[in-house]
């Protein structure tokens, strides 16, 4: 296998073209696909670069060519271990696009060990000397779980959360989010602060669609951002009895029809309900093909197939009965799971 610094080169050229098959793609420029105006205070672009157990070898350089190739939302986490790393890519990408740090949305998240009224501040501070930036974009509280330094865990949010509020009012983020929260958590957060969140990151693809769960951030102005949008392609989820998402004969279909791959299907399914998605891969020829679902139209027949996996209701990350607290309840696929 090739390094990613080798490939480059020929990427940068073009995409493998199968003339005859399913995955068959006309290379695009970024520029043709993305949108042209600047980022503002408002605006998280729905395609994202997710950072998620990119543990060894070619990190930086993975981060760098996604920024190279068009990608403008970088998603970290300190849970991750690799935030210096992805830092390294982002000042390499910042430098061979001539782009700024004002250019690109960067998020990162708080860990569970740095819940309460006093540590955030802190775990931000570590966040932004690793990933060499001044601020966030968005601040995540990573799970409504306080971890005590015995290794106990909790449902802690309501201090964490004025903590966060604090260092956005200071200018450190400039938006506070969070991510796998149940409903009661959340309406209990909404009416206990006079800053409701920006955006909350949960499980979302096409085997775990909830809907009405989209449905009530719409009504209260809350963006989402989909993480594992691509179901359980990645080794560490169990794929139990479900077929992996993208040899879904429903998905493959479609994306054969729509001259797209069946990741693009699924990641131009889930910005088609107004979500952000944040892909992740270290290879140079997945970043720049999930790029391109930017340029993936599903027919309005093609959403109504795609409804009908939801039915499976199958969530990949619930670490419930490892943590020994309760999560989502009262959401599809929830209760204690390993």
């Amino acid at each position: 296998m090739k390094s990613i610094t080798a490939l480059l080169p020929l990427v940068a050229q073009t995409l493998a073209v199968e003339s005859n098959g399913p995955a068959a793609q006309i290379p695009l420029e970024p520029s043709t696909i993305l949108p042209l105006d600047p980022l503002t205070l408002d605006k998280i672009p729905l395609l994202g670069y997710g950072t998620w157990n990119m543990k060894s070898g070619n990190v930086s350089e993975a981060v760098s060519w996604a920024i190279q190739t068009g990608y403008r939302h970088i998603d970290c986490a300190a849970a991750y271990g690799n935030e210096e790393l992805v830092g390294r890519g982002i000042a390499d990408g910042l430098i061979k696009t001539g782009l700024t740090r004002e250019d690109l949305w960067i998020t990162s998240k708080l860990w569970n060990d740095h819940h309460g009224l006093n540590s955030p501040e802190a775990a931000l501070d570590t966040t932004l000397q690793k990933l060499g930036v001044g601020y966030l974009d968005l601040y995540h509280m990573h799970w409504p779980v306080a971890q005590s330094s015995f290794g106990n865990n909790r449902i802690e949010y309501l201090d964490t959360w004025a903590a966060m509020g604090l260092l956005m009012e200071k200018g450190r983020t400039r938006h506070i989010g969070i991510s796998n929260f149940d409903p009661s958590q959340l309406k209990d957060l909404l009416a206990h602060t006079s800053h409701p969140p920006a955006v909350h990151q949960m499980e979302l693809h096409p085997y775990l669609q909830q809907r009405d769960w989209l449905d009530f951030h719409t009504k209260h102005g809350i963006h989402v951002t989909a993480y594992s949008p691509l179901a359980g392609s990645n080794p560490t989820y169990d794929q139990g009895d479900l077929p992996q998402l993208l040899n879904n004969t429903v998905l493959t279909k479609i994306a054969h029809k729509r001259g797209c791959t069946p990741a693009q299907v699924a990641l131009a399914w889930g910005m088609s309900r107004g979500t952000s998605v944040i892909p992740k891969s270290q290879h140079a020829e997945r970043i720049t093909e999930n790029l391109h679902s930017l340029a993936c139209v599903l027919k309005e027949k093609d959403l109504e197939k795609l409804a009908k996996l939801g039915e499976e209701r199958h969530r990949f990350n619930n670490p419930s009965k490892g943590w020994k607290v309760d999560l989502y309840k009262g959401l599809e696929d929830g209760g204690a799971k390993a």
